[in-house]
């Protein structure tokens, strides 16, 4: 379903005679013919008169543009960089439009550029385009509707329109809001009314073919009927035998029941008897475990006797071996009293030698008068050395800036004097501002292409003539001068992959082998006017680049001539020539649209190149030079004066380092002086302390005392652990004599309790049979009720009985046998009744199902249609009398134009009753020439 337009609210001419929504100002910047143009149109008819290529056209694609539409719309060019005139960057269009009021004033700008990019303003403020083209939904503008807005080069599609299509594209342009919402769902509604017809005749027919045939059917379907009987019979024959099994099964878990209550009663009556049997056993074993218990105890205790035995005897014996000790440190201490005496009388002597050596040792007097003197004069020469080196550092980094500084002179004047970099600067001036980098890039990856690939094309193209520069560079659009050319496909998407980010355009160049050019040539005729050469032949360039140009710009069709060609431009268009260059203008002829004969011619004066002959400010690079040789002299001064200050630090590094090896001998005298009196005089005072020491050495006869001392109390220590071992022993054997008694009791208990579990083995015999009877029933049980259960699950599977089913039950056999026999029986019957065809009853069923469905629906169907006839009248009875009205006013003003032109016309609308997607506008003429019928105007 189309959905709904947004309803237009009803309008009128103000005060001031125009209509909401009325264009009241246009004014172009850079728009493809025009520099600047304003104009404010009026109110009713506005008329633009003009000659061939004086921008009428140019002016209606702005208003296309301007209200929202799409440069493919105007049929000239899909890009709107197009529309830029030629040799600007950018452009805009600004129409003003009457608000709903005279007081409201709408501007809608757009602005373009050569990168085919637009922005969009609504009264100064930066919008989306969504938002203007609501503005303009607003006002009902729709330029995209050829019965509302029709540019010439859409005229041929509009002459294409069918009488159904001029129809839809009036009742959006000119009609009421309502009328084409309307006309859509009169064509939803009869195309819906055609199904609802279409399906109640077919189900019609199908409804009365279903009932035919089951009527043939009826006495097939009762012997059916009465076979089904007899085997639902037997169906449910064979339901009650899975229950009859199920109650065989019933009587026999039953059975199995009353054996495992049997069981279980044996199986208490033994067990009663078994704890009988275990009572004494149990309390025998209990005194039993007492008596074991304190044999552990006594165990214990004589363990632990036996510990503290060992350990007394363990310190016992580590006494012994102190007093041994002690006897031993007595004998040494003898033998060293001899020892000590005969090293006094060694210390004593070696003293009074090295006393004597300290006394004969000469004293020295060290020159320190000549050291201070020596240590000033260093640092004075350190000082001197340090300002001479701080002094140089400050040259060297001026001399370095000089060196940068030249460097960069000498690389800024290679650039200028070279004709690529004056080139590149042109183009960087021009807007080009990453051409450099563009450039460096292909020159550092031109190995990893797979041809030459050339650009940009202003370094290729060479022009040895001015004025010849100043018509090419006229001729060929800017872009093409900072383009590169490849000659391979892979090489022309590796550049656009790499250079996107510096915009530049690239190209790739396709050799075209279809044939060779004819030569050129200038006739004589063409001499005759000043014509002699073209554009193609003035400049060199590569292959590529120059079959590049030429297919591109039409350089082949573009000749030049002298001051004679201008004074005869008229009779050069004669000759066939629409495009030459002369000295001072540029011609070009258009040829019309409309026919060969018309042609319209463009003059325009010749401009100075900027690309292609440019060049550098000649005073700049006499500064450069200038700078140069300045720089140059600085640097050879400030080395001189660099090598001088490096000499004198050198002469004054030497003479400090002279004085100061003088210092440092007299320094190294004095110092090994001075360590030979120190050596002496510790070697003094260390023997002086070792004969103190050896003289301070300890009493003999104290130490002796002293040790005899120890030795009397470790004895006595010993004679007390004697003692302790003495009473541990007694200890020890009154409790070997006490567990041996407890032991022999506890023998005499495991003898009684031996005899006990001899008859105590027989009841366990027969309590464990009766157990394992009673397992064996429970099993027999639980089989049983599987079966049952098993048995239960496969009747219920088969039926569930029900009082109804129950009752039938009754009246069947009560056995197995006679159940199956009575199954047979009833088979037998049934196989008895023949017929053909099997499936008659489901087919007469399915028959009498697909009756009522299709009963239902025919009924459903037949009030649709009523409902959806009634509302194409509804919808008709507003639409139709509208419609007629308008194109009577329409018929009125075509007829009346028609008229005042000496010739008929007559628009009508075609009516097809129902068919509501037929209708459409016949426009019928009869001009002066033609029979007295007026014909109809048909689409091309």
């Amino acid at each position: 379903m189309v959905e709904p337009r947004v309803k237009r609210p009803k309008i009128s001419r103000g005060e001031d005679d125009y209509l909401p929504g009325n264009i009241t100002e246009i004014e172009l910047r850079n728009f493809m013919t025009f520099d600047h143009i304003v104009c404010k149109p009026g109110p009713r008819l506005n008329l633009v008169i003009g000659p061939n290529g004086s921008g009428k056209s140019s002016l209606v694609c702005a208003i296309a543009l301007c209200l929202g539409g799409e440069p493919q719309l105007l049929g000239r060019a899909t890009n709107i960089s197009a529309y830029v005139k030629r040799g600007e960057e950018s452009g805009h269009i600004k129409i003003s439009l009457r608000g709903f009021t005279k007081e409201e004033s709408i501007s809608i700008v757009r602005k373009i550029d050569t990168r085919n990019k637009s922005e969009w303003l609504y009264n100064g403020k930066s919008v989306p385009k969504k938002e203007i083209l609501e503005v303009i939904r607003k006002f009902n503008i729709q330029v995209n509707n050829l019965t509302q807005f029709l540019p010439q080069d859409r005229v041929c599609e509009f002459a294409k329109l069918t009488p159904i299509q001029l129809l839809e594209e009036t009742e959006k342009a000119v009609g009421d809001p309502e009328l084409p919402v309307q006309h859509c769902a009169l064509v939803e509604k009869s195309r819906e009314l055609k199904r609802y017809q279409k399906a109640v005749e077919k189900m019609g027919e199908s409804l009365k073919q279903l009932i035919a045939l089951n009527a043939m059917q009826e006495k097939d379907v009762e012997r059916v009927r009465q076979r089904d009987e007899l085997l639902q019979k037997v169906d449910s024959m064979k339901k009650k035998l899975p229950w009859l099994k199920y109650d065989m099964k019933k009587t026999e878990y039953l059975n199995a029941q009353k054996r495992v209550k049997d069981a279980k009663k044996n199986l208490d009556e033994a067990a009663k008897k078994l704890n009988d049997f275990k009572a004494p056993i149990e309390k025998q074993k209990e005194e039993k475990g007492k008596l074991d218990a304190k044999c552990k105890q006594i165990s214990n205790l004589m363990n632990v006797n036996i510990n503290k035995r060992v350990d007394l005897l363990q310190k016992a014996n580590e006494a012994a071996v102190q007093v041994q000790g002690k006897y031993k440190e007595m004998e040494d201490l003898k033998r060293e009293e001899d020892t000590r005496k005969q090293s006094i009388l060694e210390a004593k002597r070696r003293l009074a030698a090295a006393e004597e050596d300290l006394q004969n040792l000469p004293v020295y007097d060290p020159p320190k008068e000549e050291i201070e003197r020596l240590k000033s004069q260093i640092v004075e020469l350190t000082s001197s050395t340090h300002q001479k080196m701080q002094q140089k550092k400050e040259k060297e980094r001026s001399l370095g800036q000089m060196r940068t500084a030249l460097r960069n002179c000498v690389d800024s004047l290679r650039d200028m004097e070279n004709a690529n970099t004056k080139r590149l600067h042109a183009l960087q001036k021009s807007g080009a501002e990453k051409i450099f980098d563009a450039y460096q890039w292909l020159q550092q990856h031109r190995h990893e292409l797979n041809k030459d690939v050339y650009g940009p094309v202003l370094l290729e193209v060479n022009v040895s003539d001015q004025v010849h520069a100043n018509f090419l560079e006229g001729h060929v659009a800017y872009y093409i001068w900072k383009s590169f050319i490849t000659q391979d496909a892979g090489d022309r998407d590796f550049l656009v992959k790499n250079l996107q980010s510096f915009d530049v355009p690239v190209l790739n160049y396709v050799r075209n082998e279809s044939g060779q050019k004819a030569p050129f040539s200038i006739s004589k005729q063409m001499r005759e006017l000043g014509i002699y050469s073209r554009l193609d032949q003035v400049f060199d360039a590569p292959t590529a680049v120059k079959e590049v140009l030429t297919s591109q710009f039409g350089l082949e069709n573009s000749y030049i001539g002298s001051d004679k060609t201008d004074q005869k431009a008229d009779d050069v268009a004669k000759l066939g020539i629409l495009d030459f260059w002369t000295p001072q203008n540029h011609y070009h002829w258009s040829v019309s649209r409309y026919g060969d004969k018309d042609m319209s011619a463009s003059v325009e004066p010749v401009h100075d190149s900027r690309l292609l002959l440019c060049g550098m400010d000649n005073g700049e690079i006499e500064n450069l030079k200038s700078r140069k040789y300045e720089l140059e002299n600085s640097v050879a001064n400030m080395e001189e004066v660099i090598k001088s200050l490096q000499i004198e630090q050198r002469l004054l590094e030497d003479e400090a380092a002279k004085l100061q090896k003088q210092r440092e001998d007299m320094v190294d005298i004095r110092r090994r002086e001075m360590k030979k009196w120190k050596e002496m005089e510790s070697c003094v005072e260390q023997r002086k302390r070792k004969l103190l020491s050896l003289e301070k050495g300890g009493d003999l006869e104290a130490a002796v005392a002293k040790l005899i001392n120890q030795v009397t109390r470790s004895n006595v220590e010993r004679f007390k652990y004697a003692v302790k071992i003495k009473d541990l022993l007694i200890e020890a054997v009154s409790g070997k004599w006490n567990f041996a008694e407890k032991h022999l009791v506890s023998i005499e208990y495991d003898a009684k309790i031996r005899d006990l579990e001899v008859n105590l083995k027989d009841h366990e015999k027969f309590a464990h049979e009766a157990s394992l009877h009673v397992q064996y029933c429970e099993k027999d049980v639980q089989d049983c009720y599987q079966q049952l259960s098993a048995a239960k699950k496969h009747a219920e599977s088969i039926a569930i009985i029900t009082p109804e089913l129950a009752k039938l039950f009754l009246e069947m056999p009560t056995t197995i046998e006679e159940l199956d026999a009575a199954i047979q029986d009833n088979i037998s019957q049934a196989n008895s009744i023949v017929f053909l065809n099997r499936n008659v009853l489901q087919e007469y069923e399915e028959r009498e199902r697909q009756i009522e469905t299709i009963s239902a629906k025919l009924e459903a169907d037949n009030k649709e249609l009523q409902k959806c006839l009634a509302d194409i009248d509804t919808l008709k009875g507003k639409w139709l009398p509208m419609l007629r009205n308008l194109v009577n006013q329409i018929n009125e003003t075509f007829s009346r134009n028609f008229q005042e032109m000496a010739v008929a016309g007559e628009v009508s609308l075609d009516e097809h009753g129902a068919d509501f997607d037929q209708f459409g506008i016949l426009i019928k003429v009869k001009f002066r020439w033609v029979s007295r019928n007026l014909l109809f105007l048909l689409p091309i």
